[in-house]
């Protein structure tokens, strides 16, 4: 099933602060290419350190947080692409940064009394030179799933250099067929669920 008029927002966790290049970027606008492909016509890219995100577990920490603003962003799209790099075999500080904001979804509803992630769709990005790709996306996973937000079948996608090597994802010549082929089904899966549930959603609580 796919629905015209979704839209998606990617979170980039990269440590590197723009205009430098980042490859988990690279890898997260490939993802919302394919998403584009699938009825995902608007598309949004943060990279999450050019914001002043404060440390917390609040939906607004105050004192000039930017966090609400980013939030504002991802409660107006149907599915979040959450990319990281591997850091010393585990997700970016940024990516835990934003998985501790999202915690507090925990305590809001929509007007119906569902949890307010419960219609979005994630895909999870994952690049690094060193093994760890899918320990991050198990963690990332339960994070975002815990929160409400629903992952797709093979709902990940991820390109890991080899070890104790200096080439990054950026440097590559052109996507890997792997991980194209990865990035193509999780894209095709999340456009699916989000249309599902765009047009069925979850059932409300009982009162």
């Amino acid at each position: 099933m796919e629905a015209q008029g979704l839209t998606a927002v990617a979170l980039v966790c990269s440590l590197k602060p723009s205009p430098a290049p980042s490859s988990s970027e690279r890898l997260a606008r490939e993802v919302l290419a394919e998403l584009g492909r699938h009825g995902v016509t608007e598309a949004d890219v943060v990279r999450v350190v050019d914001h002043d995100v404060a440390p917390g577990v609040e939906k607004d920490m105050g004192d000039g947080d930017a966090w609400p603003a980013i939030r504002d962003r991802v409660l107006a799209a149907d599915v979040i692409v959450f990319s990281t790099p591997t850091w010393m075999g585990h997700m970016s500080s940024v990516a835990q940064r934003v998985l501790e904001r999202l915690d507090a979804e925990l305590a809001e509803t929509d007007a119906s009394g569902r949890p307010t992630m419960f219609g979005k769709v994630a895909v999870i990005a994952v690049v690094g030179n060193e093994d760890g790709a899918h320990a991050i996306v198990a963690d990332v996973a339960q994070g975002l799933n815990d929160v409400g937000v629903t992952i797709p079948a093979q709902g990940a996608t991820y390109w890991n250099g080899a070890a104790m090597e200096k080439t990054d994802y950026n440097d590559l010549p052109s996507t890997p067929e792997t991980t194209a082929a990865a990035t193509a089904t999780a894209a095709r899966n999340a456009a699916h669920i989000a249309a599902l549930l765009k047009s069925e959603p979850y059932p409300v609580p009982p009162s």
